[in-house]
């Protein structure tokens, strides 16, 4: 599944593309390869404080708004891990947030686009 990243430098728009390769669910969170820039692994799901992502190239991990308010999880993420890779995993997590109802049917959904997915609810 393909999403778009931008952002503004100066006056000037610049876009990437950015891609979820793989997706695994678990009960309460997801593990998602994106590939954009940079490639990552993130982790995102919910906690009984509130939605959370993991960034373990980064070492990094932070609580997250709602999946589709780009505005607070970019903000949150690009102070932890930098500008142009908070932008692409605020906007893959926007995407699942678009896309995704339950945990249970992003799985399907995948499986729709033909990417690697693998369930595993316990």
């Amino acid at each position: 599944m393909k999403f778009e990243c931008s952002r503004l430098l100066g006056n000037k728009k610049e876009t990437w593309i950015g891609e979820i390769t793989s997706c695994t669910t678990y009960k309460n969170s997801m593990d998602i390869y994106v590939q954009s820039r940079s490639s990552f692994h993130i982790i995102i799901g919910k906690s009984k404080y509130g939605n959370y992502v993991c960034v373990p190239n980064f070492n990094s991990g932070c609580y997250l708004s709602t999946l589709d308010d780009i505005f607070w999880n970019t903000e949150k993420l690009v102070n932890l891990i930098g500008e142009v890779d908070g932008i692409t995993v605020a906007k893959a997590i926007k995407h699942i947030g678009d896309n995704l109802t339950l945990a249970p049917f992003f799985c399907l959904l995948m499986c729709i686009f033909n990417i690697k997915v693998k369930s595993q609810i316990n």
